[in-house]
């Protein structure tokens, strides 16, 4: 896969929805996939932190893998979220992502115990590599410490980007931490660096990033999408403005629940409001923070 044709731009970590029994809604799911891609993503990014990956059972998460691709989206649409705690799950479904055709997969390190050492974490996604054996793979670290409980050394991405260049390809940084960021994109030019928030869209690309995997991004997509077209040009700054103020719409909140039930509440879909345990749905305040800091900037949710 070249550079033109790997995932580069708007990617949404996208929600997955749920029936009333709590198990995984395929229709809306690949609905919601779909209208990503129609307002403003170039791609998408299921089974993140933001799709709850982590609280679905391994067989759902392959089924909806299933889906996605049965509905057209792989290739540069598509990194697949495949990092598990078992280095054995992680290596099934990162399988099933390229068997998919997943333009990437979006790789946790196993994060149940605490402070890995890096040649730890350096054996095990170099098991995973070993074990998946195919050259089609490309794998972007996630970064997320506040989730994780440890952060991914830059020491530890420029072993596996010398021992695997052809695979370890780039990654998502969700720590927050632009100076983290800024000195991943310096130290390691053409490693294909997402932000994990659209707040850091901007000075992303002007550094060499390739755009942003972000959660918000599933209400304001159109928005980043005009970031992203016009980062060039004298607009990019008030361009970037904006969207940050609407990324803020969701400050301490939570930002899952909100989400889905900002989407139930805009697109008439009640169902769209589900959440799995221990997330509980939105409440009515809580609903009524995001729509008004929304409609504060003028915001409304794309149909």
């Amino acid at each position: 896969m070249t550079s033109q044709n790997q995932p580069t731009g708007v990617f949404a970590a996208s929600l997955t929805p749920m029936t009333a029994d709590l198990s995984i809604d395929i229709p809306r799911a690949v609905a919601h996939n779909k209208w990503l891609l129609a307002n403003g993503c170039d791609g998408v990014a299921p089974l993140g932190t933001t799709g709850e990956a982590n609280s679905l059972g391994f067989d759902e998460r392959l089924a909806l893998l299933d889906a996605l691709a049965e509905a057209g989206i792989s290739g540069a649409q598509m990194i697949a979220g495949v990092g598990c705690t078992a280095i054995p799950d992680t290596v099934t479904l990162t399988r099933k992502a390229l068997a998919n055709g997943a333009g990437g997969v979006l790789m946790l390190p196993p994060f149940y115990y605490k402070g890995p050492s890096e040649d730890g974490l350096f054996a095990a996604y170099a098991e995973v590599i070993e074990r998946v054996g195919d050259s089609a793979l490309k794998i972007y670290l996630y970064n997320f410490p506040q989730q994780v409980g440890f952060e991914l050394p830059l020491t530890l991405i420029g072993r596996l980007i010398k021992a695997y260049p052809d695979t370890v390809v780039g990654a998502k940084d969700s720590s927050g931490d632009w100076p983290r960021m800024e000195r991943t994109l310096k130290e390691f030019p053409g490693f294909r660096l997402f932000p994990g928030s659209e707040e850091f869209l901007l000075a992303g690309l002007r550094l060499g990033g390739v755009g942003c995997i972000s959660a918000t991004v599933n209400v304001n997509a159109p928005q980043a999408q005009a970031v992203y077209a016009n980062w060039q040009t004298s607009e990019a700054d008030a361009l970037q403005a904006h969207l940050t103020a609407l990324r803020m719409g969701f400050k301490d909140l939570p930002a899952i629940p909100v989400m889905k039930a900002y989407h139930a509440q805009e697109h008439n879909d009640p169902g769209m409001g589900h959440v799995r345990p221990p997330f509980l749905p939105a409440t009515p305040g809580q609903l009524a923070t995001a729509t008004a800091r929304l409609e504060a900037e003028g915001f409304k949710l794309a149909d």
